[in-house]
């Protein structure tokens, strides 16, 4: 345990970036908005980590390589929104209660499902993780932040992407005889 006892910086607190020149107030707001598609983004993140480990079937591996890929870009992006947050002066998110607390999405319950319900949960998470990263890219371009502006864009391609490929995972043409789905 750290022998500190005060805080370099509390969490909401934002400090003013001089290199960056965004002012306080704008900062606050776009430090704000990135820890919200933080946390979604993690909420996100550890359900496709469950449904990576608990996938079974004719597509098992197929299905689980994917979700790890998936999961690996979340991460990546996850780490870019949380430096974003850091860079304009604030204190990035971070723990697991405190990211379901905070995000604009819902996990499923820790009990297990087939495969397809699973990828429908995730896309349907995937969808609110959608609409909160377009919102905050509106916030970024209203305030004139440019530069989290692309980098939310960029999160948005690539969850905008895992989501239309779990669509073609969920699409009633299988490889699996009709026998196997009864």
């Amino acid at each position: 345990m750290s022998s500190q006892t005060r805080a370099r910086q509390r969490y909401g607190e934002v400090h003013e970036s001089e290199a960056l020149r965004i002012s306080e107030e704008k900062a606050e707001q776009l430090v704000d908005a990135l820890n919200t598609d933080l946390a979604a983004t993690y909420v996100l993140y550890h359900q496709i980590k469950k449904h990576h480990w608990l996938v079974e079937g004719a597509e098992f591996h197929d299905v689980h390589e994917y979700l790890g890929e998936v999961a690996a870009d979340l991460e990546e992006g996850a780490d870019a929104i949380a430096e974003r947050a850091q860079a304009l002066g604030g204190v990035p998110l971070s723990g697991g209660a405190n990211y379901e607390e905070h995000a604009p999405v819902t996990p499923e319950d820790a009990d297990a499902y087939d495969v397809r319900t699973s990828l429908e949960h995730d896309l349907e998470m995937f969808g609110d993780v959608v609409e909160s990263v377009r919102e905050h890219v509106r916030l970024a371009d209203n305030l004139g932040d440019y530069a989290t502006e692309e980098l939310l864009r960029d999160v948005l391609v690539d969850v905008e992407e895992h989501a239309h490929h779990l669509e073609h995972y969920l699409e009633d043409d299988t490889l699996v005889s009709r026998e196997a789905l009864d």
